[in-house]
């Protein structure tokens, strides 16, 4: 029995072929390769009527139709969605003690001395929350969807460039923040279209104990591939933005949500990428 080559399931992974005929056997390789031809064929004629259908003029990127379904129902549950900017200052960093030591000051992209580009969205959710506490009335829920940055090197399932969706709820009871992060993924996942997640306790760098959103990677099924992660306050970071009082939030990876809500093993795919567009590979 022999199965794909390395050169053949790398095009097909690339031309998204469903999993089920990447793990396929053959009696000999000339059955195998006539095999490949065909299915190779197949998926380019059906990846190019997908990126001809891209220019009928009411037609989106799937990634949109998902930050849109996300957007609808976090306002519906009475979120309000926030712009922040894509520079941070080393300040703000400090104050999540990300200093020169810590594990993940070696991936951030630093702009100049006191700047870099975002690698999360939570300093900037921090600083607005603090003074929205002054001005509106509990609960507080804010959320943002926006490119962040980190230095990658882990494969196909990270990147240097993706997009996280970060909520935060603050002024609940104390007791309900840990119930209140599974209510929120679980929206969350609702309106991403994925049914298969489970929720773990884990360490984290930043926040000491988080709770991780899980799911199975599409690759094997076997693996865990980390879709977000939680944290509750009030936390020792809090005392940083003078904020006192319990919150629960979670961070997802949007990239993340969209590799396993269409059963794909590579997040580059659903980035912003030039090779790729709506998760379809260009060399067709």
């Amino acid at each position: 029995m022999v199965t794909w080559s390395d050169v053949q399931i790398r095009r097909l992974r690339e031309l998204g072929a469903p999993l089920s005929e990447q793990q396929t056997s053959f009696d000999n390789i000339e059955v195998r390769d006539a095999e490949y031809q065909r299915i190779e064929k197949s998926l380019v004629t059906l990846r190019r009527i997908h990126i001809r259908g891209l220019q009928a003029q009411d037609s989106r990127s799937r990634i949109f139709g998902l930050t849109d379904k996300l957007i609808e129902s976090l306002q519906s549950h009475g979120f309000t969605q926030v712009v922040t900017p894509t520079l941070m200052s080393r300040a703000l960093l400090e104050k999540m003690s990300i200093h020169e030591k810590h594990p993940l000051n070696k991936q951030i992209f630093w702009v100049d001395k006191k700047h870099c580009l975002r690698p999360m969205l939570a300093p900037h959710l921090y600083s607005l929350l603090r003074d929205l506490t002054r001005l509106w009335e509990k609960p507080i829920r804010i959320f943002e969807i926006g490119s962040c940055f980190r230095k990658e090197t882990r494969g196909s399932q990270h990147s240097a460039e993706f997009t996280m969706l970060n909520l935060v709820e603050l002024g609940l009871p104390r007791q309900r923040c840990l119930e209140r992060i599974e209510q929120l993924a679980a929206l969350v996942l609702e309106a991403a279209n994925v049914n298969d997640f489970w929720l773990e306790r884990q360490q984290s760098a930043v926040y000491g104990h988080t709770v991780d959103i899980l799911s199975r990677s599409p690759r094997n099924g076997k693996e865990k591939i980390e879709l977000g992660s939680g944290a509750t306050g009030p936390h020792a970071l809090d005392r940083n933005w003078q904020i006192t009082e319990p919150w629960a939030g979670i961070g997802f990876g949007i990239e993340r949500l969209m590799m396993v809500a269409h059963n794909s093993d590579s997040l580059g795919q659903w980035g912003r990428s030039l090779r790729y567009i709506d998760g379809v590979s260009l060399r067709i």
